[in-house]
């Protein structure tokens, strides 16, 4: 069948472990499952009262409330995970031309194409560009990126939605990875800014609080664009234990400064035996990236070791000569915290390298 334009390469995830078992014919159980960059020791949801699934959602119960405090945000709405709001947002911009990574979180594109906008990729050297959205209509920035690492710098940011805002343009920030930061250091977040016309913020449960199977996210904007999505999405949107569990890790800020610290320790022990394997990886509190030529052949011999990662094909555009964005690479998700998972990723490593 001829198609009027070409279509979109497929949509791909990590945590797609039962495909890889049946793929490989190794049973579900005995994986170690490195291929997203959801913490694998979340948050401890405790036994939920029994009205939280006997009852309809309850829009009023404290939650946007409890999100926009955790978040340092002025108004916040909650959503089913991130991929609600990244789905029906593009609808409510007016359409024209949007920049997205090439190298980044795979819904974006075919979102804001099928609302009507023409996707402009963008390689990792362009957001070191300040006039990057002098051309652009919006922009989507992942902050810090998923895979590649990439942080933009909050004042860039700024720079960026000032000169999107001016023409009625849009920011979208997705800080999907930004909890491992608390809001009182040294942040990048513009989560305290989102109530600024043209910027919007999403945040998700699924990463830090590895919650991710409760498809519970914010989106940070001004009232009226919440209201806007509110009501494009309807109502109970968020379920009934999905708002409670959302309540309790929010409000649970020992457990939050004990897993960033957990995090930094976790991270750095496996930004260290990659090394010591002979890669390069750009490590964050949550996954490593690791840019390799090799990448395919790396994926596959660890997948017969067990070890389930996540392979990326170099973009086919938008990168420079020297880009290391223009090699496949991989992604290696934390191991959960026990000794006998740490080993069991060493050991492969040392087998499989030197390819």
């Amino acid at each position: 069948m001829n198609h009027p334009h070409p279509l979109p390469p497929p949509i791909r995830h990590g945590g797609n472990l039962l495909a890889a078992a049946r793929r490989y014919g190794r049973d579900p159980a005995d994986w170690l499952d490195l291929s997203t960059g959801i913490n694998p020791d979340g948050y401890p949801v405790p036994p939920l009262p029994a009205d939280c699934w006997q009852r309809l959602p309850q829009d009023d119960d404290g939650l946007a409330e409890i999100a926009a405090r955790a978040y340092g945000a002025p108004h916040a709405l909650p959503v089913a995970g991130s991929q609600a709001a990244i789905r029906t947002l593009p609808a409510l911009l007016p359409p024209g031309r949007v920049g997205i990574a090439a190298l980044g979180y795979s819904e974006y594109a075919p979102a804001f194409a099928a609302a009507g906008h023409r996707v402009v990729p963008l390689g990792e050297a362009e957001f070191l560009r300040p006039a990057l959205a002098d051309t652009l209509d919006h922009l989507v920035v992942v902050n810090p990126n998923n895979p590649t690492g990439r942080r933009v710098p909050r004042q860039r940011l700024l720079g960026w939605h000032a000169a999107l805002a001016a023409r009625g343009g849009t920011l979208l920030v997705d800080e999907a990875f930004a909890d491992a930061q608390a809001a009182d250091e040294d942040s990048d977040s513009l989560a305290p800014d989102s109530g600024r016309a043209g910027l919007i913020v999403l945040r998700s449960l699924g990463k830090f609080y590895g919650l991710a199977g409760v498809r519970c996210g914010f989106v940070l904007a001004q009232p009226d664009l919440l209201r806007a999505l509110g009501e494009q999405l309807g109502h109970w949107t968020v379920s009934g234990p999905a708002r409670a569990v959302a309540r309790l890790a929010l409000c649970d800020t020992d457990w939050q400064a004990a897993t960033r610290s957990h995090l930094r320790a976790a991270s750095a022990r496996l930004d260290a035996l990659l090394r010591a394997h002979g890669l390069a990886p750009v490590t964050l509190p949550l996954f490593a990236w690791v840019p390799h030529a090799e990448a395919a052949r790396l994926h596959e011999a660890l997948a017969h070791a067990g070890v389930w990662t996540r392979l990326f094909d170099a973009p086919a555009s938008s990168v420079t000569p020297n880009d290391s964005t223009g090699l496949p690479s991989l992604r290696f998700g934390l191991p959960p915290d026990r000794d006998a998972c740490w080993q069991r990723l060493a050991d492969a490593l040392a087998t499989t390298l030197p390819l």
